[in-house]
C-alpha cells in the first residue's frame, strides 16, 4: 500500500531532532518547545479508501495508524492493543451515526469509559505507552492539563500501570461535577489529581513550563498525553474516516462540525484530509470563548479573558494544536512559526494575511454559538428528534445548521456534527434546556458518593513543580 513507510516527525519550531514514532510518544513535547507532526503526509488514493468500507472500527484503525507508529511496536501486539481498546466500548459500532435530519448527522463519540471522545484516543495511548515503558525498562512521569474530559480519559487510561505516574491539572471550580470527579474519585496510588488555582490556559501554561525546564523534564522523565502529544491526535483521525466511509467516501464528499477549544479534534480532520479523505469543510464551532472563529474569519488571532460557559470544557484562548495548522500555513518554515507564536505568547496578538488563510486554509469555517443559542439547540433538538446533547455537541450541531443556511456548505453535502460528550457529564445544562435531567449510565451510578482525592495548588510553578517532585516514583 501507499501507506507502508516508515515516517519520521519533525518539530514545529525547526529546532530539535527529527525522531520516530516511539520517541515522540514518550517525549511529547519537542524540546524547542515545539509540536511534532509529520515531515511528510502518507496518501491514500481512492480506491485504498474504497477498500477501507468494510472493515470494523477496530481494523480501521489498525490499518490506518501502522504507518504513522512504524517498527516502533510489533503488527501483533499493535493489533491485539487496538482490538482489545475497542472490544470494551459500550456499543457494537464503536462510534456510531445518527441522522437527525436530511444530510445532517450526529457522530456519537461518547462510548468508551469516561464517556467522552477523549477516550477513543486517550485508551490506545496508555497501551502504547505501557508497552513502550516496559520494553525500554523505564518509568514515565506524565502531566497533562485538562478543561474537562481529557484529564478522567487519561486517568482511566494510566490508573495502576506499574510503569508510570500520572499528574492532571484542572482549572478550580471551571469543570462540571461530573468531570471533576471522573478524576478525583480514583484510588490509584500512581494518580494525582491537581485542582490549579486559575484557568485552563493556566494549566496548559503550567504543563509546558514544565517541559520546558529541561533539567526537571529529564529528571523526572516527564511525557505528555495532552495533544500536545502527537500519538493522541493520531487514533482521532480513524472517526472521521469511519465516518465519512459510512456516508458513501470516498465516492462521496462530506463536512465536519467540530466543537472546538484546544484544535486538537479539529487537527485530526485536517490530519484525515491530508491523508486524501474527501472533506469538503470543516466547522470550526466555538462557544464565547472564540478565539479560533475569530481567527479564521478575520486573519487576527488575539487573547481576551477566558469566560466561563455552558461548554467548559472549550473555556480555552490559547489553543496550542493551532500552532500544527500555524506550521502549514507557514509553509512548514519552523523558525518563522517560533517566531509568531512567541510574539503571540509576548503580545496576545498575530496577525496574518487573509489571503494566505483563503488559499491554504480554505477547508476551514467558523462561528461562534453563545450559551443562550446553546441552551436553544438542545431544545430543539430534544423537541424535533428526541435526542438529549450535551451542550459541546450542541455548539458543534448549531454551527452545522448556521453553515448550511448560510449557503457556505452545498445542501447535497452531508454535515456530520461531532457528539463529544454524553449528556448526563452536564446534567444542569440539559436540564435547564429540557426541563429534565439525562438518565446516568452505569458507569456514573455512584460517582457522586465517592470520595475524593485530590490537591488545590496555585498557579506558582514552584509549587506545582514541587509537588509532582514530592509524589513520583521516577
Amino acid at each position: 500500500m501507499a501507506l507502508e513507510i516508515l515516517l519520521k516527525y519533525i518539530s514545529t519550531r525547526g529546532i530539535a531532532p527529527e525522531l520516530d514514532f516511539d520517541d515522540v510518544l514518550i517525549t511529547g513535547l519537542a524540546r524547542d518547545g515545539g509540536l511534532y507532526v509529520p515531515k511528510e503526509w502518507p496518501k491514500l488514493n481512492k480506491n485504498e479508501i474504497e477498500s477501507m468500507r468494510e472493515l470494523s472500527y477496530a481494523d480501521l484503525s489498525i490499518q490506518v495508524m501502522k504507518p504513522f507508529i512504524g517498527n516502533s511496536i510489533s503488527s501483533d501486539d499493535f493489533d491485539t492493543l487496538v482490538r482489545d481498546t475497542y472490544d470494551k466500548f459500550g456499543h457494537p459500532a464503536v462510534a456510531p451515526l445518527k441522522q437527525l435530519e436530511n444530510n445532517l448527522w450526529l457522530l456519537e463519540l461518547f462510548h468508551g469509559p469516561t464517556l467522552a471522545f477523549k477516550d477513543y484516543a486517550m485508551q490506545i495511548l496508555g497501551g502504547l505507552f505501557d508497552e513502550a515503558l516496559q520494553r525500554r525498562k523505564k518509568r514515565t512521569t506524565i502531566v497533562g492539563a485538562t478543561s474537562g474530559d481529557t484529564g478522567s480519559a487519561a486517568i482511566e487510561a494510566c490508573r495502576n500501570r506499574g510503569a508510570i505516574d500520572i499528574f492532571i491539572l484542572f482549572p478550580k471550580g471551571r469543570v462540571s461535577n461530573i468531570q471533576q470527579r471522573q478524576m478525583t474519585t480514583v484510588d490509584a496510588l500512581n494518580v494525582h489529581a491537581i485542582a490549579l488555582e486559575g484557568t485552563f490556559d493556566d494549566c496548559q501554561d503550567m504543563v509546558k513550563s514544565l517541559f520546558n525546564d529541561l533539567e526537571y523534564r529529564d529528571k523526572y522523565n516527564l511525557s505528555a498525553v495532552n495533544s500536545i502529544n502527537w500519538a493522541r491526535l493520531l487514533p482521532q483521525i480513524i472517526y472521521y474516516f469511519w465516518a465519512a466511509l459510512a456516508l458513501g467516501g470516498p465516492n462521496r464528499k462530506v463536512s465536519f462540525s467540530v466543537p472546538s477549544g484546544n484544535f486538537g479534534n479539529v487537527f485530526s480532520a485536517y490530519a484525515a484530509k491530508a491523508l486524501g479523505l474527501p472533506i469538503e469543510n470543516l466547522v470550526v464551532a466555538t462557544n464565547t470563548n472564540d478565539i479560533l472563529s475569530r481567527f479564521f474569519n478575520s486573519g487576527k488571532m488575539e487573547i481576551k479573558q477566558v469566560r466561563p460557559s455552558l461548554s467548559p470544557s472549550m473555556d480555552i484562548q490559547v489553543s496550542s494544536n493551532f500552532e500544527r495548522l500555524l506550521f502549514d500555513l507557514c509553509e512548514r518554515d519552523g523558525s518563522l512559526t517560533n517566531e509568531i507564536i512567541e510574539n503571540f505568547r509576548t503580545n496576545g496578538y498575530f496577525d496574518i494575511e487573509t489571503e494566505l488563510i483563503a488559499e491554504r486554509a480554505d477547508i476551514f469555517s467558523a462561528l461562534s454559538v453563545d450559551d443562550e443559542t446553546t441552551l436553544a439547540r438542545i431544545k430543539k433538538t430534544h423537541k424535533d428528534t428526541g435526542e438529549i446533547i450535551d451542550p459541546h455537541s450542541a455548539v458543534g450541531l448549531e454551527a452545522a445548521h448556521q453553515i448550511r443556511s448560510s449557503g457556505f456548505v452545498s445542501p447535497e453535502i452531508p454535515i456530520i456534527s461531532l457528539a463529544c460528550a454524553h449528556p448526563a457529564k452536564f446534567p444542569d445544562a440539559v436540564h435547564r434546556a429540557t426541563g429534565s435531567y439525562p438518565a446516568l449510565p452505569v458507569q456514573l451510578d455512584d460517582l457522586l458518593e465517592k470520595k475524593e482525592y485530590t490537591v488545590v495548588l496555585p498557579n506558582d510553578f514552584d509549587s506545582v513543580s514541587n509537588y509532582i517532585a514530592d509524589n513520583t516514583n521516577v
